[in-house]
């Protein structure tokens, strides 16, 4: 994330006040039992990626505090996270230990870390995420790293005056596409027919699983002219159609938008879209020196980071605006979909829809290639006492993977089921709904007890794993 980005949210969280509800804009009936303080109308997702909780807030809140750099120091009476123990920090189960990335360029522009569909899984391990070493990067063991309040010292600050949810899980492996698919709808395979371009060097099974329709990679939309080969897409089949939380909130008649940096084309050419816009990578990263080549130039748009142009009946091809600036979050030919600024102007002029995903252009996401780490203080006003804000991210490596590790917890300290009825518990109460989908949720909720040798489908792999805790990953699971 970089100073100008920072200065977008900025403006965004001037305008927005965090409370501790969320709403999908239908505030709660007014009778004496669901009435609130500050009822939440407006609700604001901003998705950005590859970077995990561990990874900004492993030590929150406690900061290194080096001589020379911005002290960060908590409130008093600010409670730890579910981040890094002593113990993971110092003996960790994986390969190497986490190190602190600093303030310096090497660590605020790093290489792109390995976040492939199958490699994440192996790097889970079944639930033991010990194989993070896997991950391939030019610098070592980068997924195990962290950054702290010295650097990311916005995010600290955020988390000092809004809530910071350490329990929030994904619920699929990969890279942007399926994150975002998955982040709309819960899953990221066809129902209805699964659309496919190749290139010209026939690699679209990389991006994809054609036997199973599912998007395991980063193809671009189908149906975005701004798009290119490899490219996905769903459409319908009859009856059978794909479907996303847009379709909900129009069938209820909620105003929303998705609003992404770099949406609006700078020229249409016999017909099609061309989004050309460019911005300047890494503005934060050593400023003083323009000529750096962290700075060059870097398309703003990126395709496969809409994922509602992934769904033909909720795509807009050809990066059409709404048909008035009053239009915005209603349905019309740009189809929920404008560009990043269009959201500030609908704040500033009251308009502001009751659902918004934004999405920074390229160089303002905190990615290793485009974007660098938050690192400035948080400013501006609260005049939106009536709307929730929820900052999201993905990628990277975590101590823990959701509710995973309940595959190894005993019930209730109770004795070990025989292992053939353990096992048949399990297949009776697995209910994902495709193999292949990413969808991990109803795996996660799976609760056998230790002696179990319980089967998951994650993806192409199953984890088959017999009782195996181990006490370092994470202390308070036999709580309670």
């Amino acid at each position: 994330m970089t100073f100008d980005h920072l200065r977008i949210w900025n403006r965004a969280l001037g305008a927005l006040a965090v409370t501790t509800a969320l709403s999908t804009g239908v505030v709660a009936a007014e009778s004496d039992d669901a009435k609130t303080q500050t009822p939440i109308k407006h609700l604001v997702v901003i998705f950005l990626e590859n970077h995990t909780f561990d990874n900004y807030f492993a030590t929150y809140p406690n900061a290194a505090n080096p001589k020379g750099e911005p002290a960060f120091v908590a409130a008093d009476g600010t409670p730890t996270v579910n981040g890094l123990t002593a113990g993971l920090l110092t003996d960790n189960p994986n390969a190497a230990n986490p190190q602190r990335l600093d303030r310096v360029k090497s660590d605020l522009v790093t290489c792109s870390n390995d976040h492939g569909y199958t490699d994440e899984q192996k790097a889970v391990d079944g639930g033991l995420m010990d194989k993070f070493n896997l991950l391939l990067s030019c610098t070592d063991n980068l997924a195990l790293d962290y950054y702290d309040g010295n650097t990311v010292t916005a995010l600290w600050n955020y988390a000092q005056r809004f809530a910071l949810n350490d329990n929030s899980f994904g619920t699929t492996f990969g890279p942007s596409t399926p994150g975002a698919i998955n982040l709309i709808s819960g899953q990221t395979h066809a129902i209805g027919t699964f659309k496919t371009l190749d290139d010209a060097a026939g690699d679209l099974k990389g991006d994809v699983l054609l036997a199973q329709a599912t998007v395991i990679g980063d193809p671009d939309p189908i149906y975005d002219d701004c798009g290119s080969p490899d490219q996905a897409g769903f459409e319908a089949n009859g009856a059978l159609d794909n479907h996303n939380i847009g379709d909900l909130l129009n069938k209820k008649g909620v105003i929303w938008g998705w609003f992404q940096g770099g949406f609006a084309p700078t020229s249409v050419v016999g017909g099609t879209a061309v989004c050309a816009k460019t911005t300047i990578g890494h503005p934060g990263v050593d400023p003083g020196n323009p000529a750096d080549t962290v700075h060059n130039p870097i398309s703003a748009y990126s395709a496969h980071h809409d994922p509602f142009m992934y769904y033909k009946h909720s795509a807009n091809p050809h990066h059409l605006p709404p048909i008035s600036p009053a239009n915005v979050g209603k349905t019309d030919q740009a189809m929920h979909q404008y560009e990043l600024s269009l959201f500030f102007d609908a704040v500033d002029n009251g308009r502001m829809p009751a659902v918004s995903y934004l999405k920074p252009a390229r160089a303002g996401r905190p990615s290793e290639q485009f974007g660098s780490p938050v690192r400035a203080d948080v400013s501006g006003r609260h005049d939106q006492p009536s709307a929730a804000l929820a900052l999201l991210g993905q990628h990277r490596r975590d101590h823990r993977l959701g509710r995973f590790r309940r595959l190894v917890r005993p019930r209730h300290g109770s004795d070990p089921e025989p292992v053939e009825r353990a096992q048949r518990r399990c297949r009776r109460r697995q209910h994902l709904r495709h193999p292949c989908s990413g969808r991990l949720s109803w795996a996660l909720r799976l609760r056998p007890p230790p002696a179990a040798a319980c089967c998951v489908a994650l993806g192409q792999a199953k984890f088959c794993r017999p009782h195996d805790y181990r006490s370092d990953l994470d202390p308070a699971v036999y709580r309670g």
